[in-house]
């Protein structure tokens, strides 16, 4: 399915609605009053239960006066469709370019709108000097775009899609093959991780595309990585389905179970990209169920649509928007409204397999291995990739210590253990990486705020 440039949520006008979306930020379901704008706007609606509808805005459509009157009249959440993808905030490596993305933020800022941040790492719409990376290198720097754009970022966004489609289609469940996997299977961890460290307020979510029909082999393969994440402590808050639906990738009658059964690892779940092919009342009726199954789920907490008029669509012959080419309302838009005004029936959540909890790792000391260190360092801060290699013996747990300058601290790590942050600091293995054969190595990794270590660190080894 080709996939469209990602947009974002739009506004909320009165006391009411505004005092609502502050709510949703602090994760707080609200119920208010219905006043007259909150039975006739979305956004107002939505916020009526605690929730948010919002739109993907084009910052080169916010000169259309059409466009933007339907904008600040009936959203209150945004989501850039494109400002803030990697091509066009780094177009450069190393320098960043942010005026489109802070046109459409400060916009919703004026309107009382809360903003998604779309995407910090994505196999697609990467500049070309991404493209001709790959390994350590393009680890590194796909770290420092996630470092540098969250930092511009901190405190003004409600989430950020960390991590976009990186799950493979059809029925083997397994990733994307992209250059950004074949940097390491941790990738997705170490965006994360990098994310909170950059913008700790935040919610951060995975996002992505086809799965919606809990019986399919690339839902359960995104559901296990994030019970995976949960169990182990890595920072996922929200999962973004974008839910395109048409007659190739049809509106799933097991949706609800899908939304509920995330919901249930303790995640948010967002409707991030939708959008309905067809027309009358079939493609309104389509929209009303998917409105009411966000309902039923206490923790779906938002819905944006793909675009405001149909001409403004990634798919615009398809017609699956909310408002007609000259922004009128179509019968799509009336049964979402009713839908939000209804207010809907909450189900309970259903709860998830049980998974194991993390394991602890073993303790490491004596044996034989050595360690090396590669910098990637800018103005403030730098990600350090540290290699462990074994010796002649098989290795089956180790620990690298690792002296920091004066003033340098670790504020974040991917594939170890961290014992302290500043000072000397001991990296022991994971869990899932105690083992090292013979000659062998593995990698992990940590990033960090002043001047990266220059020494040589030492290595210990269980043999």
């Amino acid at each position: 399915m080709n996939q469209p440039p990602v947009a974002r949520r739009s506004p909320l006008r009165l006391a009411t609605t505004l005092i609502a979306a502050s709510l949703v930020a602090a994760g707080t379901a609200v119920a208010l009053a219905t006043s007259a704008d909150a039975a006739t706007t979305l956004g107002a609606s939505a916020a009526a239960s605690g929730r948010y509808f919002g739109a993907a805005v084009s910052a080169n459509k916010l000169s259309d006066s059409t466009y933007v009157g339907i904008l600040n009249r009936e959203f209150n959440s945004v989501t850039p469709e494109n400002e803030m993808k990697i091509d066009a905030t780094e177009p450069t490596q190393g320098q960043f370019s942010y005026a489109n993305a802070d046109r459409i933020v400060s916009h919703a800022k004026a309107q009382g709108m809360q903003v998604r941040g779309h995407t910090l790492a994505w196999h697609s719409q990467q500049p070309g000097w991404m493209q001709n990376m790959s390994g350590t290198a393009l680890r590194n720097a796909m770290l420092n775009h996630v470092t540098q754009v969250a930092t511009h970022y901190r405190g003004q966004l409600s989430a950020w899609d960390v991590v976009n489609e990186a799950f493979a289609d059809g029925g083997s469940g397994a990733r994307r093959d992209s250059n950004l996997q074949r940097t390491g299977n941790d990738w997705i961890e170490a965006a994360f991780r990098a994310a909170r460290a950059a913008d700790p307020a935040t919610k951060l979510c995975y996002n992505d595309y086809n799965t919606d029909d809990w019986g399919q082999a690339k839902t359960q393969a995104v559901y296990s990585m994030v019970r995976d994440f949960k169990a182990r402590g890595v920072p996922i808050d929200c999962v973004g389905f974008q839910s395109h639906f048409n007659s190739g990738s049809p509106y799933p009658s097991n949706y609800r179970t899908t939304l509920s059964s995330f919901a249930a690892l303790g995640v948010d779940v967002q409707i991030t990209e939708l959008d309905i092919e067809g027309s009358g009342t079939t493609q309104a009726n389509t929209y009303r169920n998917v409105v009411n199954d966000c309902l039923a789920v206490a923790r779906c907490n938002g819905i944006t649509v793909w675009g405001i008029r149909d001409t403004d669509s990634w798919r615009a012959s398809g017609t699956p928007l909310l408002f007609d080419g000259s922004g009128n309302k179509k019968a799509a838009y009336t049964a979402v409204l009713e839908a939000l005004n209804s207010g809907g029936t909450t189900d309970p959540t259903t709860p998830p397999p049980s998974s194991p909890g993390p394991t602890t790792p073993p303790p490491a000391g004596g044996g034989a291995c050595s360690a090396s260190v590669t910098l990637n360092q800018w103005t403030g801060g730098f990600t350090a990739t540290v290699k462990v290699t074994a010796g002649a013996s098989a290795v089956n747990g180790w620990s690298v210590t690792v002296t920091l300058p004066s003033g340098t601290s670790v504020t974040n790590t991917w594939n170890a253990v961290a014992t302290g942050s500043s000072g000397s600091v001991r990296f022991g293995n994971a869990a899932y990486n105690p083992r090292i054969a013979p000659g062998g190595s593995t990698e992990f990794g940590f990033q960090g705020t002043g001047t990266g270590p220059s020494g040589t660190p030492s290595c210990a080894a269980t043999a």
